[in-house]
């Protein structure tokens, strides 16, 4: 029997939904589930498998949990930041090799900049060198992409890279970590009018209430394409980078639909057999006030002309844009190039906050079909009344593994398509 109380938007939330997806575990993370952005999992020398996630927020750093039974997932190590104006968000892993983000809330703060770690141990994670990006401009590395076990592609601000507006701090950089001990930069790009002494005039922003920056976010390389960065660039869209000389780095592609949409593209997966892109938003704003934030279809046949073809599916807005706190697409499972990393060139699996973690195939490019989606309930005392799904992860066994932004920390899933 219902109740109008029983159909309020706040019980809705409460309730998990569920399609073809199942819960395999929920593991809370000790009280300290407000996870970031980074997640990666590394196969222990021992044969264990590690799933280590960076914190949104301070006090916490990263975590490492032991998932090699997912039915009974253990955190073997939780650190700590050094003080709560820090944070590290983003994290990669390969082989006993981690290097993780350290972001600052203000520019000229420490530690701001790259943190390379030896977890052979995994529960004793050891720090093996800060590549410092500080400055008077600088709140240091936002996101980071690693997966040969020598270069670093990051967001990141400098102390020599003056914007014109702050909230253009972060632009693309290579680093080399070849000598973990000793990391270089090796190359570096930014949009063009960004930055103090550009020749071209600043770009056109977007009107105040959706201007959220021309900086990088997510910055990958491929080894189907070394030559090639794609890089999600906040306001300025979807930008392919020629990076065959990095001292020289020249743009190859580049495609935005903001104007008229509301701008902060995150992320360019290339689907690299079938000339595609999927191309996903960020929602930024609580309560649908910035929808739509959307999952993008783009034919990149064309370097010169890729051309957006459809859109995923969405989460009905009228059912999840009131529900607490964001509403609407977010990060996707990136198909890492690594051993245990589940990769596919026709399903894709990201997290949309308060509508949780989907899965879509996109085997008929021009009609994008959901075929799986789980919306936890929400968790105690979440701040924002709903669930907030921030990151996902799928490894080889198709096991998902999603975190919270705020207090629910880690589940982990079976996709059963």
């Amino acid at each position: 029997m219902s109740t109008p109380e029983m159909m309020t938007l706040k019980n809705r939330a409460a309730q998990t939904m569920a399609h073809n997806m199942t819960l395999v575990s929920h593991h809370e993370l000790e009280g300290f589930g407000g996870m970031g952005e980074g997640i990666a999992m590394q196969q222990a020398d021992d044969g264990r498998r590690i799933l280590w996630m960076a914190h949104e927020s301070a006090p916490k750093n990263f975590t490492g949990v032991d998932v090699t039974d997912p039915k009974s997932p253990r955190v073997i190590a939780q650190t700590e930041l050094p003080h709560m104006k820090v944070r590290s968000n983003s994290l990669d892993v390969v082989g006993n090799l981690m290097v993780v983000a350290s972001q600052t809330k203000e520019v000229n703060m420490k530690p701001a900049g790259l943190n390379i770690y030896d977890i052979s141990i995994p529960e004793q994670p050891r720090l093996i060198s800060h590549f410092d990006c500080s400055g008077p401009y600088s709140r240091g590395v936002h996101a980071v992409w690693f997966v040969d076990g020598k270069t670093v592609h990051m967001a990141s601000g400098a102390p020599d890279f003056q914007p014109h507006n702050l909230k253009d701090d972060q632009f693309y950089r290579i680093i080399d970590i070849s000598n973990p001990s000793q990391p270089v930069e090796t190359g570096r790009w930014w949009y063009p009018g960004t930055r103090v002494g550009d020749s071209v005039p600043p770009p056109q922003r977007l009107p105040a209430k959706f201007d959220t920056g021309f900086r990088a976010h997510n910055t990958n390389v491929f080894p189907e394409r070394p030559d090639r960065a794609y890089l999600g660039y906040i306001d300025g869209g979807a930008v392919v980078l020629d990076i065959s000389n990095p001292s020289d780095i020249k743009v190859a592609s580049q495609w935005n639909h903001s104007p008229p949409f509301n701008g902060f593209t995150h992320t360019v997966l290339p689907l690299f057999e079938r000339g595609l892109w999927i191309v996903s938003d960020e929602c930024v704003q609580d309560d649908g006030k910035d929808w739509p934030k959307l999952v993008w279809m783009v034919d990149a046949r064309s370097d010169a002309n890729p051309v957006p073809i459809s859109t995923f599916p969405t989460p009905p807005y009228d059912a999840f844009a009131k529900r607490g706190g964001r509403f609407g697409a977010h990060n996707l499972h990136e198909n890492h190039p690594l051993p245990i990393s589940f990769r596919s060139d026709t399903l894709v699996i990201g997290t949309f906050f308060n509508a949780g973690v989907r899965v879509y195939d996109t085997t008929n490019p021009y009609q994008v079909e959901e075929v799986a989606y789980f919306v936890p309930g929400t968790p105690r005392l979440a701040p924002a009344g709903a669930i907030q799904l921030n990151d996902v992860f799928v490894d080889d066994r198709r096991l998902v593994y999603t975190v919270d932004r705020f207090g629910g920390g880690l589940y982990i899933l079976e996709m059963n398509v």
